[in-house]
């Protein structure tokens, strides 16, 4: 997310960060990962290494290579039921409101920039949280902003 919390554009990421891909793609293969229908079509086709989940409320919604579910419940007992251990809510910010307070651990990139955003990270309650791990990545070729990758421990 931005400075504002920003964390899309257009149905489309607002920034190009190669590290943060690169990021995500190693802590995700192999394990579940939960988003919503706008997200999914955003991204244009199921992630290798991944068992993607869909969320779409709308029943005739059918995607290939993805399993649908039609609530955010009904996902992660999919995703329990498969033996997953953790699986990753990957978005987009309407998932991520519903969820964020049942989460136990916040995987954050922080982009320090101010972009045009038209969707927002929900508001969070940092004191209930614990940073565990900080990372910085200098802006380069590469990468467009210079980022912190944090990683968020719900405080017990």
């Amino acid at each position: 997310m931005d400075e504002r919390r920003g964390i899309g554009y257009r149905g489309e990421l607002p920034w190009k960060l190669s590290a943060d891909l690169n990021r995500f793609k190693h802590l995700t293969m192999g394990h579940h990962i939960i988003v919503g229908r706008k997200t999914f079509e955003s991204i244009g086709r199921p992630l290798p290494g991944r068992t993607m989940i869909v969320v779409t409320h709308r029943p005739a919604d059918r995607f290939q290579g993805v399993l649908v579910a039609h609530s955010l419940e009904k996902a992660i007992e999919i995703s329990e039921a498969n033996g997953e251990t953790e699986a990753f809510i990957c978005g987009g910010a309407q998932i991520y409101e519903e969820l964020i307070a049942q989460a136990d651990r916040m995987y954050l990139t922080q982009v320090h920039a101010r972009v045009d955003a038209d969707t927002f990270f929900p508001d969070f309650q940092p004191e209930q949280w614990e940073e565990v791990e900080s990372i910085e990545q200098p802006a380069d070729e590469k990468n467009q902003y210079a980022t912190t990758f944090r990683v968020l421990n719900r405080k017990k």
